[in-house]
């Protein structure tokens, strides 16, 4: 266990995975994410959203991202204080939406486009505690 994030972890954390956000008070829910160059990761949702009223009262957050089937097991899970960031979610919207879809599908444009029409914020997660494990 350590408190940051190491050159792998971040290798492994920028592919096109999952993760698993658990915020105080909620449910786990799949999230996209992104690791910053600073070795924090981060998320967008939109302003009104449950987790971020419950980011308010507690702003504990713990994520996890596990290799898919298929994979030899690799997870890693991060822990931390999350701050409700008001620019740049927009933009990790759209960044996001080109990594995990392909935006020539109509379909997916017409997804990202009704998200980018949303209030959105950007969460980030700057690690406390951070758990691996590597087969």
């Amino acid at each position: 266990m350590s408190t940051s994030l190491t050159t792998d972890d971040l290798e492994f954390l920028r592919r096109p995975l999952h993760g698993f956000l658990t915020v105080a008070g909620g449910p786990v829910r799949p999230v996209w994410f992104e690791a910053t160059g600073e070795g924090a990761l981060q998320l967008f949702t939109p302003r009104d959203s449950p987790k971020v009223r419950r980011l308010d009262d507690d702003s504990r957050a713990s994520i996890i991202v596990a290799a898919p089937v298929g994979e030899r097991e690799h997870w890693v899970s991060v822990t931390g204080r999350v701050t409700v960031e008001h620019d740049g979610a927009h933009e990790l919207a759209a960044r996001l939406a080109e990594r995990y879809w392909n935006l020539e599908d109509p379909a997916h444009a017409g997804e990202l486009a009704g998200i980018q029409s949303l209030d959105l914020v950007r969460l980030v997660i700057r690690p406390e505690k951070v758990s691996r494990y590597s087969m």
